[in-house]
């Protein structure tokens, strides 16, 4: 590794240049599928650094960096790169200049992270006996996401992949740390949208009516018996709803009431039967009080799967660069990320980076609009995905 060692302190200049990509990224967020503006801006990047890309879908690319030719063989490295409906309410001189667009949940500093480790791994590529992709992946935010296409479009097959890396920034984690978790890293993610109708009136009168709300509010009752008491306890499970609508008023009994859910688990067996047995319970419940239901259950990305050999290979590497302390082990995330298509076709392993400097104030969390990085964390991001890398190309 002394070539690469070498390389590193030679170009550390890149940190700089990744600083100033990740606040041009900052600056111009674009919503899923919609990133038009900042596909150019990594093509004009990966061009100006001298490597080859080529476009699957309307906006995300593909880079790739040939190695010596002793191999075909690939490995990938992925960054999502859209951004999400949040108005930014940071002071720095970076902030959103898009009204309603941001970068709150950190696709500018994978995307940023990602070009500053193919800067350097197109540094040696010669030494590389094998090559590397870079996916730009655009919608991770918005079902059905973008990895499903680039995965369709069969690039990642023409290229030999063999596995895949991604990252993602956490503000739970402390600055400098990386987070690892082996087998399921992610659930999957399903929402469900139940409009119920009645029949409204007068609230003095609910004999007369066939009121929604009361439905309703058993069905957000009962509903959690399905985790409670159907799902395996070892299995983890949620089932949450974030809006209720009824439209109605002190002394008004709606004609209908709409919900809006999400149901998450780790287990694909068990997600399939637990979305049946809500919509069972659903159409029962309503059909007994003798109303009627609309369901629409909208199927998310899968469970997220670590390949436990990568996992450890790569969770031993960051002990090794930086420290037990700073190589850790992390409970499951029952957040959802599309980077788990990738994963049920190619050994792949999505670990965490932390951002959080209480010292600085850098608290918020993903999806709010103070949420933001300490960009000191490049120097271990960008050397740490960079040397995963070549550890993990040398060993196909």
């Amino acid at each position: 590794m002394s070539q690469i060692e070498t390389r590193l302190t030679q170009e550390f200049n890149i940190i700089e240049k990744v600083v100033q990509w990740r606040r041009h990224l900052h600056q111009h967020p674009e919503l899923s599928f919609e990133e038009k503006a900042t596909t150019t801006y990594i093509g004009s990047v990966l061009s100006e650094i001298g490597i080859p890309f080529e476009q699957v879908s309307p906006t995300g690319l593909i880079g790739y960096i040939r190695g010596n030719g002793k191999s075909e063989k690939s490995i990938a490295l992925r960054a999502d790169i859209d951004a999400l409906p949040i108005t930014e309410d940071n002071k720095h001189d970076y902030v959103s200049l898009n009204p309603g667009v941001m970068h709150a949940c950190g696709h500018d500093f994978h995307s940023s992270n990602l070009l500053g480790v193919a800067y350097l791994l197109n540094e040696i590529k010669h030494t590389l006996d094998g090559n590397v992709v870079l996916i730009f992946q655009a919608a991770e935010e918005r079902i059905p996401g973008g990895a499903s296409a680039i995965i369709a479009s069969g690039i990642l097959d023409r290229y030999q992949v063999q596995k895949v890396i991604g990252q993602h920034v956490s503000p739970q984690l402390p600055l400098g740390t990386f987070g690892f978790k082996s087998d399921y890293a992610m659930a999957s993610s399903d929402e469900l949208y139940i409009d119920i109708s009645g029949r409204g009136g007068h609230g003095a009168q609910p004999q007369l009516n066939l009121d929604p709300v009361i439905i309703s509010a058993q069905l957000l009752v009962g509903l959690q018996q399905v985790v409670s008491r159907y799902a395996d306890p070892r299995i983890p499970s949620v089932l949450s709803f974030g809006k209720v609508i009824a439209n109605g008023a002190a002394n008004v009994i709606p004609d209908s009431v709409h919900l809006a859910g999400t149901f998450r688990t780790t287990d694909e067996t068990w997600r399939a039967k637990a979305l049946e047995k809500i919509e069972n319970l659903i159409i029962q419940t309503v059909n007994a009080y003798g109303a009627s239901a609309k369901i629409e259950i909208k199927r998310g990305y899968p469970a997220l799967f670590n390949d436990p050999t990568l996992t450890t290979t790569l969770q031993s590497l960051a002990a090794k660069l930086y420290g037990s302390e700073h190589s850790i082990s992390v409970p499951t995330w029952m957040a959802s990320e599309d980077f788990a298509y990738y994963a049920q076709k190619y050994p792949s392993l999505f670990y965490f980076v932390g951002t959080r400097n209480e010292e600085k104030g850098i608290v918020s969390e993903l999806h709010t609009s103070t949420f933001d990085i300490d960009e000191t964390i490049y120097e271990r991001s960008v050397e740490f995905m960079f040397k995963g890398a070549v550890s993990v190309l040398q060993n196909l």
